[in-house]
């Protein structure tokens, strides 16, 4: 077991997810576009890889040697943005451009306009397989730097998915960690669900390690058990690695908790000051 984080970086960490959280909210409400609980239930691993995980450098972003990583799940940008923000890639004030014309903030991510992206991603599956490609590529070429790669549960229907799945364990990328964020809702639900709209993905754990890949479950929102799987895959070798982080969509705020009409609904001023009170709340305690 490695040493648990401190009760001073613990807290500093979930300042930071609380934060992200704010801003998310904020940034869609101002904008009236945009996705709110994919992007809400990924905030802790996104805040844990960028202040606590990857080797990054916000005054060198291009630097060969940075770690990368690839929001495959690319319509939750904003959950992305927002933290690119706070780690210091660009003011959290342009977050307010999110979405609008000529903005570097675009509903899905754009390589080519902000610093600290190193993948276009929107096409749900696709993001997955550069991360592979990426990981590739530096076995290859003996570099030392890790791929970091967050994909939805939705987004695990597309077969490109399973491709990828199968070429990284082929390659034997362990210098590969995957991390699915498993909130179990869908945005629009399939045939038959009724009202559910529950992800018809059962047991991921026995489908990924059928792929070859070591498996890790925890739960995605308790930064000790995220740090924790991040340093035990850094052990695993000869295998990618896929984390299953179990979450909720619209974490942080009740009314938005496991609602899936939060997928992308924008929220009022009401639920705004309702929302931003509850998450700074949850902070306090």
């Amino acid at each position: 077991m490695s040493t648990p984080l401190n009760e001073e970086k613990l807290r500093y960490l979930i300042e930071k997810s609380s934060k992200a959280r704010q801003l998310i909210i904020q940034t869609v409400h101002h904008a009236g576009a945009g996705h709110i609980g994919g992007p809400m239930s990924a905030s802790d691993v996104l805040v844990n890889l960028y202040f606590n995980e990857m080797n990054v450098n916000p005054d060198n972003p291009t630097d060969e040697q940075r770690d990368r990583f690839v929001l495959s799940k690319g319509h939750s940008a904003i959950g992305l943005y927002t933290v690119l923000a706070l780690r210091g890639y660009f003011p959290t004030e342009e977050l307010q451009t999110f979405d609008s014309l000529n903005s570097r903030l675009q509903a899905h991510p754009d390589m080519n306009t902000l610093p600290g992206l190193d993948m276009s991603t929107g096409s749900l599956g696709q993001g997955i397989s550069a991360a592979v490609g990426m990981a590739l590529g530096a076995k290859l070429q003996n570099k030392e730097f890790r791929t970091y790669c967050m994909i939805g549960d939705g987004e695990s229907q597309e077969g490109q998915v399973w491709e990828a799945a199968d070429i990284a364990s082929k390659y034997k990328l362990d210098n590969l960690v995957v991390i699915l964020d498993f909130n179990k809702l869908q945005q629009f639900g399939w045939q038959g669900d009724g009202e559910s709209r529950e992800t018809p993905i059962n047991e991921p754990k026995k489908r990924w390690e059928a792929f070859g890949w070591h498996v890790i479950e925890i739960d995605g929102h308790n930064h000790q058990e995220i740090s924790e799987a991040f340093r035990l895959a850094r052990e695993v070798t000869g295998q990618p690695v896929m984390i299953i982080a179990n979450t909720v969509k619209g974490k942080g705020v009740s009314f938005m908790e496991g609602d899936y009409l939060w997928h992308s609904r924008i929220p009022t001023d009401e639920e705004l000051s309702s929302a931003s009170k509850e998450l700074e709340m949850g902070v306090q305690k």
